[in-house]
């Protein structure tokens, strides 16, 4: 079919030009669901992307506003646009005749329009900064800033809590509380994040000292009882028989209070237990139990990976599902590992075992 002149109505030129594009989108989409892979299946996030800036392409062209919401923030968009254009240049050129220069250039300028108005995008140049090579230190950058106003949070909740600022009443107490463990979970989310991006190489202290098992059990239930009591849960403490070893006391305090949070949040009745247990003379192991819901088998194969997508049963300490990772880390650390007990509808058990030498003082 020979292509349009100047002659030839305007209806009909971009009508050619749509067809040329919906085959440079159908080029584009085939190419990259090849190059993602045919076991992996199509790219349904890609697809729509192509067809969004298709119809963005055409509104442009007719003068119209662009509907670009569709567009999710981290899809490629530089490199499917290039794709489309040189796809688009390729199927006008392969025409037996040379198409009408006015409506073809109204095409590629929208094309260059449409970039441009992606680009201006606040959230796309955001997601632009996290994809690039400076993405970890930005997201470090955030962290930091957040710790510093919650280390103001807890330092006065603190204080409120002990009476220093005056007499409380139970409410407020309770109130206190709740605010206490809300900010700690924050900061140490912020803390999370920061070691993990920096390899983790800090999540411990170097070399072991000594420490009070029953002191680390105490201080966790001293941040999470608020929660409990506001949930109506009970919290059960059990020390080892010989309290006083030598380890990363730190670490641990962290693990314990990450499972014990986590257990509270997934669990609505019953009980929340904290054990540490003899199991030698050197060594002990510890467990958080809950009566929660149970993890479900599909989620137990990636339950410590970190920032995974989540699903609306999905069980984790925050949307990052940074809190599992750091815990396992920590445990690995130790020289141990992270065992996970779990039933449905019956509760979780998470326990590992640690070589702690007794004091020398004993």
């Amino acid at each position: 079919m020979p292509w349009v002149d100047a002659d030839q109505p305007a209806e009909h030129a971009d009508a050619v030009l749509w067809r040329a594009l919906d085959g440079a989108a159908r080029l584009v989409r085939y190419e990259e669901n090849t190059r993602a892979g045919a076991a992996s299946g199509p790219d349904s996030e890609c697809d729509d992307t192509i067809d969004a800036l298709c119809t963005a392409v055409r509104a442009v062209a007719s003068e119209e506003t662009p509907a670009l919401t569709r567009i999710p923030p981290t899809a490629p968009v530089e490199r499917l646009i290039s794709r489309l254009r040189v796809a688009f240049i390729d199927r006008v050129s392969a025409l037996p005749e040379p198409p009408a220069t006015p409506p073809l250039l109204r095409v590629l300028r929208a094309f260059d329009d449409v970039q441009h108005i992606i680009e201006q995008d606040p959230g796309r140049r955001f997601a632009g900064r996290l994809a690039g090579p400076e993405g970890l230190e930005l997201i470090v950058e955030v962290a930091h800033d957040l710790r510093s106003p919650l280390s103001s949070i807890l330092f006065l909740a603190d204080t409120l809590r002990r009476g220093q600022s005056g007499p409380l009443n139970t409410v407020q107490e309770r109130q206190l509380g709740l605010v206490y463990s809300a900010a700690l979970g924050l900061s140490a989310m912020a803390s999370d994040v920061i070691e993990l991006a920096r390899g983790g190489d800090r999540l411990m202290d170097r070399h072991p000292v000594p420490f009070s098992v029953s002191d680390i059990l105490q201080s966790v239930r001293d941040v999470i009882q608020p929660m409990a009591e506001e949930k109506g849960l009970e919290v059960r403490l059990v020390p080892p028989e010989v309290d006083y070893r030598v380890g990363y006391p730190s670490a641990l305090n962290r693990v314990l209070l990450n499972l014990t949070t986590n257990a509270l949040k997934f669990t609505e009745r019953g009980t929340v237990e904290v054990i540490a247990k003899q199991a030698s003379r050197t060594r002990v192991e510890f467990s958080v139990r809950d009566t929660g819901r149970g993890i479900p088998d599909d989620v137990l194969a990636t339950l410590f990976e970190p920032f995974r997508r989540r699903t609306s049963t999905d069980y984790s300490f925050s949307s990052a599902g940074l809190g599992l990772s750091i815990c396992r880390k920590l445990v690995l650390a130790m020289g141990s590992d992270l065992q996970i007990d779990t039933a449905l509808g019956k509760g979780t058990r998470f326990s590992f075992e640690l070589e702690l030498p007794l004091e020398a003082r004993l």
